[in-house]
């Protein structure tokens, strides 16, 4: 396998490890951690449920209250481009701790916009700071462990930050039936203010200064071509992101196939997804409690393509067979979320371990990639309208089989040698 780029000046060892030393202890920083990384699945699945009351509160049509989700994914997007270099010059506190506080002033701006159009521009800036706790929190984890322990503690952010999009859907509809879709904003502005005043009081600084980056925006790109060029980096990033575009596929064409072609209920459909949520969450917690450190990385990898590509192919053959059953229908979508708590953990981890001195950048590109795939996943599985669910099943297992091929392509991991996360 090709040499980890030297993305910066090799960090001091003595250095580095005292900054380890003075990491928090592993429950406190597992829960501030996952809140900012579930802070932005929260914005989106808690606002869910109030979209038709947005429509009729402030009189426009259901494509243009669309916008606002549209905005904050763009924001949430490009943000960590921006938020996740500047941390690997700032240190990681700074720039986590503004775009916190931009966040709750952005939400507190959302409940009280007078029309469509400051909603959707608070909503971008909502979309661009809440990118900090994405980005910023991944990059911390690379901070303080490497390899083993960093795949090891991501498997558990997804304990924390999985269980978001089951609960905050259902929590968003009980909201409104207290108070309006402005409520909806005031509650996650207070969330918002939680999460900052954790962050504030139980996240040390990470990123000593003798490591941060030096050189400005030239620098930064160079270490983003750098980071790009390296093939397993790429690899790896390519791998977790078509995934993570599997999983979005199934989620935005799940609810269409199993209600009007399957005939469950509302209440059934929202109990199978809460099922599937869990599900990965629970292969997740597997994945770095068991499987990461008994059996090889690539190995454990392989194995969540494989099942991810084969859950795809029988999605394939039980939407073209018209006699299967919801029950059928039901497993072959618990196949295909369950991998996905093994698939992305360990690519980022594998990411971030090639990139020891730019893991700032590294993270951004990952987020970044990973959401841009995730926003195309939907238009995919929706290519064929309301008739079939069929494009839905094909983009899941099309999706699946290429990022197996570029796990073999880019990773070849027949010739990494020992297990990167441990040597």
């Amino acid at each position: 396998m090709d040499a980890t780029p030297q993305t910066g000046a090799p960090a001091d060892d003595t250095r580095r490890h005292a900054a380890r030393g003075r990491r928090p202890s592993r429950l406190p920083l597992v829960l501030v951690l996952g809140s900012l990384t579930a802070l932005g699945p929260l914005t989106i699945d808690l606002y869910l449920p109030a979209l038709p009351r947005v429509s009729t509160d402030l009189h426009v049509s259901q494509a243009v209250t669309q916008l606002t989700l549209t905005a904050f994914m763009v924001g949430i997007a490009l943000g960590q481009l921006v938020i996740g270099p500047l941390s690997d010059t700032l240190g990681r506190r700074r720039p986590l701790l503004t775009g916190l506080s931009v966040y709750v002033v952005a939400g507190a701006l959302c409940a009280l916009a007078p029309d469509p159009a400051v909603l959707i521009g608070m909503r971008l800036v909502q979309g661009l700071a809440g990118a900090a706790g994405i980005v910023i929190a991944r990059a911390v984890v690379r901070d303080l462990y490497d390899g083993l322990a960093a795949a090891r503690l991501l498997s558990s952010l997804m304990l924390v930050s999985g269980t978001a999009p089951i609960l905050a859907p259902v929590l968003g509809a009980q909201l409104l039936r207290l108070t309006s879709w402005r409520g909806v904003f005031v509650t996650l502005t207070l969330l918002g203010l939680a999460i900052l005043g954790a962050t504030a009081a139980l996240l040390t600084e990470t990123l000593p200064p003798q490591e941060r980056r030096r050189g400005g925006l030239p620098a930064t790109l160079r270490t983003m071509r750098e980071l790009v060029g390296d093939r397993s980096f790429t690899g790896y990033l390519l791998t977790g992101s078509l995934g993570f575009a599997a999983l979005f596929a199934y989620i935005a064409g799940s609810s269409f196939t199993l209600q009007e072609i399957y005939g469950a209920s509302p209440q059934t459909y929202s109990l199978l997804f809460g099922l599937n949520s869990l599900g990965m969450v629970a292969t997740g917690q597997l994945n770095g409690k068991l499987l990461l450190g008994r059996y090889p990385s690539h190995r454990v990898l392989a194995t969540g393509l494989a099942v991810l590509a084969a859950a795809g192919a029988a999605l394939v053959l039980l939407v073209t067979t018209t006699h299967a059953g919801l029950p059928w229908i039901a497993v072959a979508f618990f196949l295909t979320a369950c991998p996905v708590g093994m698939i992305l953990p360990t690519t980022t981890a594998l990411s971030l371990q090639r990139a020891p001195h730019a893991a700032g950048s590294a993270s951004a590109l990952l987020g970044t990639t990973q959401f841009l795939m995730g926003a195309l996943a939907p238009a995919l599985a929706g290519l064929g309208g309301q008739s079939t669910a069929l494009p839905m099943a094909m983009s899941v297992l099309g999706l699946a089989v290429a990022a197996a091929g570029c796990f073999l392509a880019l990773c070849r991991p027949w010739q990494a040698g020992p297990d990167p996360l441990t040597r």
